[in-house]
């Protein structure tokens, strides 16, 4: 579409105003404007405000924008004002997008502070290219997304108006999650974890507040998070991938809610604090994973629009699984752009399965994997074969000692106790080998052999394209 450039701008804006907020030690406002007049400039006025460091003019020298077909619609001129707090003026630029480097910014007459202590940044623009309701529509769409990154130190406010259209003023303020208390000094990956819960129980943060019918508790939810990293020296930075899963039930009888993609799972792909279409070096890193591992079994990734939906073939129909990845460079200035490599398909990989491996030991009975599943399924059989044996003999001092090892007094046991005490030993110790298998260096043979079962070898970034001089890794 001919106006996808102006919208991919004005997203673009909104996530560098959401950087400014989250590098400042304040609490911050981020606030989006779109007003017309219909009826006497058909033009939408798009204004994006913050009270944040304040603007770098980096960030505009080098922004690209594409104005194929658009440079007849938009003059490519932003406005721009801007102060940090120890600035003692407010700095007025006008950046003409059309132009290049340093050439594309004028500095025009500053205004004073008049003494008062204050950082933030305007940047305005106006088209009369771009459709109100699409913009409105995709950019509440991104607030809602941002709110997973779970920041309390920044509200944002929406509004959307047309002057000449009574009644047509739209507003909405968006909030980090209230629902459950998180500590000051929360770390990006629980504030995430939290974020995600969030908005799993507001359907994708389109309710107000947890959906009842859906959901009577947080507890309801199994949460995984998994964080993997490593000092890029060249870079003189760290690369994080930090992952969260979250698996929940909703009553199949529920009929009035319902999931945009089914039973598919969207994959919410942020980096560097703001959410954006999943490489293809990452869709294949999570095709890569041995899913079987943890009981679930992938049918396929499916891209539709830079989204990354997966297929699952073993899930039943009332559940369903969220997932959340966040790649970012550890550092206190804005990023720069960078492109993804081999050492995020690395790392994103390391990072699930830490969140799977979080799973697992919360949720050892519903993770199990397809392996210890086939072997679980002889703990009846096995049991009652084992209680036949023990109740049948006639050995007295053997069946007091089997009884002392169950847990049992002998002159209260019958047949059925016995099994299920046993199976529940069996059951019990698959779990934990289940669970400590993935943690071995060293491989037990299994008592049953599946034909198509390889065990993947995985050496982590020797595929990479960074040099091993570069590297100090924290984690692997």
């Amino acid at each position: 579409m001919e106006f996808s450039s102006a919208q991919k701008l004005c997203l673009h804006l909104i996530s560098s105003a959401y950087q400014r907020c989250r590098l400042s030690d304040q609490i911050c406002r981020l606030a989006v404007g779109l007003t017309r007049s219909s009826s006497s400039d058909p033009s939408l006025q798009i204004s994006i405000s913050d009270t944040g460091i304040g603007s770098s003019l980096e960030e505009f020298q080098d922004l690209k924008v594409s104005f194929t077909n658009v440079a007849e619609n938009w003059d490519g001129m932003l406005s721009i004002k801007t102060t940090s707090i120890s600035d003692s003026e407010i700095h007025n630029y006008q950046i003409n997008l059309k132009e290049s480097g340093s050439s594309r910014i004028t500095r025009l007459p500053s205004d004073t502070k008049n003494g008062a202590i204050f950082s933030g940044s305007e940047v305005c623009l106006s088209s009369s290219f771009v459709n109100p309701d699409l913009l409105l529509a995709d950019i509440h769409s991104l607030l809602e997304k941002l709110l997973i990154l779970n920041n309390p130190n920044i509200a944002i406010q929406l509004v959307s108006e047309d002057y000449d259209v009574p009644e047509s003023r739209y507003e909405k303020v968006f909030l980090a999650n209230t629902s459950e208390q998180s500590p000051i000094s929360a770390s990006s990956l629980e504030k995430m974890q939290s974020g995600l819960k969030d908005y799993v129980l507001k359907h994708g943060n389109n309710l107000s507040s947890i959906c009842n019918s859906c959901f009577t508790s947080w507890e309801e939810l199994k949460v995984g998070s998994g964080v993997a990293c490593c000092t890029v020296n060249r870079l003189h930075t760290e690369v994080v991938m930090e992952a969260v899963i979250v698996i929940s039930n909703m009553s199949i009888q529920n009929t009035t809610c319902f999931r945009e993609y089914g039973n598919k799972t969207e994959v919410l792909y942020f980096k560097d604090f703001s959410p954006c279409a999943m490489p293809q070096i990452s869709m294949k890193a999570l095709k890569s994973i041995d899913w079987k591992r943890y009981g679930l079994h992938l049918g396929g990734i499916v891209e539709l629009d830079g989204i990354a939906l997966l297929e699952w073939e073993n899930l039943s129909t009332d559940t369903h699984i969220d997932i959340v990845l966040h790649s970012y460079l550890k550092q206190t200035v804005i990023p720069a752009p960078r492109k993804m490599s081999q050492l995020d398909r690395s790392l994103l990989k390391k990072a699930v399965k830490l969140s799977l491996d979080d799973l697992k030991d919360k949720h050892s009975g519903d993770f199990l994997s397809s392996r210890a599943v086939q072997i679980r399924n002889h703990a009846p059989d096995l049991a009652q074969t084992i209680a036949g044996l023990i109740m049948s003999s006639s050995d007295l001092d053997f069946q007091r000692e089997c009884f002392s090892l169950l847990g049992l007094q002998s002159q209260d046991v019958g047949t059925e106790i016995m099994e299920n005490s046993i199976k529940e030993k069996i059951v019990s110790v698959i779990e934990m080998n289940d669970k400590e298998s993935d943690k071995s260096k060293e491989i037990a043979p299994f008592l049953f052999e599946e034909e198509d079962h390889i065990q993947e070898l995985e050496v982590e970034f020797q595929e990479s394209d960074y040099s091993p001089l570069d590297l100090d890794m924290d984690m692997f």
